[in-house]
């Protein structure tokens, strides 16, 4: 099991935003793209996905590099708005070698800053509390 926490300050994604042309692309699929433009306050969402995929990182205990992408880190909200994890390329792979069931993440923001935490939950520790 890991646990994840970051911390963003809204205005640092405006920056980079801004100084970077390709930044949204890099860092951002398109799903998470569309769903932030579709924001009224669009800066918020992006920190709040940002500090999701960086908490995520954290509770898997890996960072970027060695093939891994941020856009390999997809924070998708459902109807009703609560966030889920999707892994893809070499991070999925890492994940179903370190036998992850789910992560399961929370975030907020404000109107300066966007928090995110996340948990990672191993097969065996599910299956094990299902009873």
């Amino acid at each position: 099991m890991g646990i994840g926490i970051d911390i963003v300050p809204i205005s640092k994604v405006e920056d980079l935003v801004s100084k970077h042309e390709n930044f949204l692309t890099i860092v951002f699929t398109a799903r998470e793209i569309t769903y932030c433009k579709g924001k009224k306050k669009s800066e918020e969402h992006f920190a709040a996905r940002f500090a999701a995929k960086e908490s995520v990182l954290k509770a898997l205990g890996i960072g970027l590099g060695k093939g891994i992408e941020w856009t390999d880190v997809e924070i998708l909200s459902s109807n009703s708005g609560k966030p889920r994890v999707c892994l893809h390329g070499e991070l999925n792979e890492i994940a179903c070698k370190k036998n992850v069931e789910k992560i399961v993440i929370s975030f907020s923001h404000c109107e300066t800053h966007a928090v995110a935490q996340a948990l990672v939950i191993p097969k065996t520790l599910n299956r094990r509390y299902k009873n």
